[in-house]
């Protein structure tokens, strides 16, 4: 056919051939959805930095683009801990580790169970890494983890009474790096630290409103926008915090904080917003799909501007606090990310509150021990009590042959 199309324009003319014109509407459609790929794509990361006996710690690394920053992290040969909500004898988990360490020829990938809704479970894990001497080695901290109300959903509230993004999105990243601050300081001076926040260009229309953080909203984009907010301005403050740290060997500071947006991807969050969280919804993106594999990236693409804050040669020396996406560096739209009394009034509401919500749930935890303990005894006391021919009433039970079995029948 081809031919023929080729013979019939020599003969013809070029011009007066009937399929130059249909060819070329096609080939200018072709042309422009390649483009148009290409720039929604993103910019890709260059760097070819090895990452032998590196340790990074990463949350949200199961799924999404966390899963495509851990794969390419120990394709390099980075030591991976995943924090996950999954106990690591789950059959997902499981599996999941033996594919990454299959794929990147990388044996170096574990799992800690850490829940990042619970504020209790983030202590356990973080305190453990802390007690540990000498201290852990530990180059870098991805905070990948991440959860939206799709839009027709309803609010949830944690194990401690939070609202969910803001507990996941942001109380919890507190919370860890606070505790995890000592072992981070604790780093020899010549290690090149660096801890990366993940932000979404959401946080342009959020409000640091501190007051409702306890009650599930309705509108997942709300909540969504000022956990991202709030994580900019920690960010920011958690530098400070860093560089404001003498060490005692009077070396500077060698921690560096970076917030990382991704751009738009088609992650299984992304999926669940766009579909609202229904059925219908689902095939709606499902029939819709060709568009959002066009605007969006993939979570491989996403990934670029976290592999470029990770690995950069440049981002090892100088100060912290940058946010980059599309590897380059951009400026915050929002002043209350660098606004110093924001970041201090924030400092303060998440560390009041999460002293709170960890007395509240001692004293749950402590009363749940109790009633259990009271429930084991009372199993106990009734074991004996059987075993030794006594009723659950106290009466003796009738053997048979005895005298009272004899008496009442």
């Amino acid at each position: 056919m081809p031919l023929n199309l080729l013979a019939d324009g020599f003969e013809r003319g070029l011009y007066n051939s009937p399929y130059v014109w249909t060819a070329a509407k096609a080939a200018a459609i072709i042309g422009l959805v390649v483009l148009l790929k290409v720039y929604f794509e993103g910019a890709k990361c260059r760097s070819e930095r090895v990452m032998h006996g590196k340790v990074v710690m990463v949350t949200g690394g199961t799924s999404g683009i966390g899963a495509a920053v851990v794969q390419e992290l120990a394709s390099r040969g980075a030591q991976i801990i995943l924090l996950t909500h999954h106990a690591p004898s789950d059959p997902f988990l499981v599996d999941y580790i033996e594919d990454v360490r299959t794929l990147t020829n990388n044996e170096l990938i574990y799992a800690e169970q850490v829940d990042l809704s619970s504020l209790h479970s983030i202590r356990l894990f973080a305190t453990r890494w802390v007690d540990n001497a000498p201290p852990r080695r530990l180059d870098m901290i991805i905070l990948c983890a991440n959860v939206m109300t799709p839009y027709f959903g309803s609010g949830q509230i944690t194990v401690d009474g939070l609202e969910a993004e803001w507990a996941i999105n942001y109380l919890s990243t507190f919370h860890l790096l606070s505790i995890l601050s000592p072992a981070i300081r604790a780093q020899p001076p010549d290690r090149d630290i660096r801890i990366l926040f993940s932000t979404c260009s959401s946080y342009i229309g959020g409000q640091l409103d501190l007051k409702n953080t306890d009650v599930a909203t309705k509108s997942g984009s709300t909540s969504f926008a000022r956990s991202k907010l709030a994580v900019m301005t920690f960010a920011h403050a958690f530098q400070k915090h860093l560089d404001a740290y003498q060490r005692p060997d009077k070396q500077p500071n060698n921690a560096r904080a970076f917030i990382i947006d991704p751009g738009y991807c088609r992650t299984p969050g992304t999926r669940r917003w766009l579909s609202g969280g229904l059925i219908w919804g689902l095939f709606f993106y499902l029939f819709t799909w060709p568009v959002w594999w066009l605007i969006l990236k993939s979570p491989v693409q996403g990934a670029q501007s976290f592999l470029f804050a990770a690995m950069d040669a440049e981002y090892g020396r100088g100060s912290g606090g940058k946010m980059i996406k599309e590897c380059r560096e951009y400026k915050p739209l929002r002043p209350e990310v660098q606004n110093e009394d924001v970041a201090k009034q924030l400092w303060q509401f998440s560390e009041k509150q999460i002293e709170q919500l960890e007395k509240q749930g001692a004293v749950k935890r402590a009363l749940a021990k109790k009633e259990a303990e009271q429930v084991n005894k009372k199993k106990g006391s009734d074991t004996t009590a059987n075993a030794n021919g006594q009723t659950s009433g106290g009466e003796k039970k009738a053997t048979p042959g005895s005298r009272k079995s004899r008496k009442a029948k």
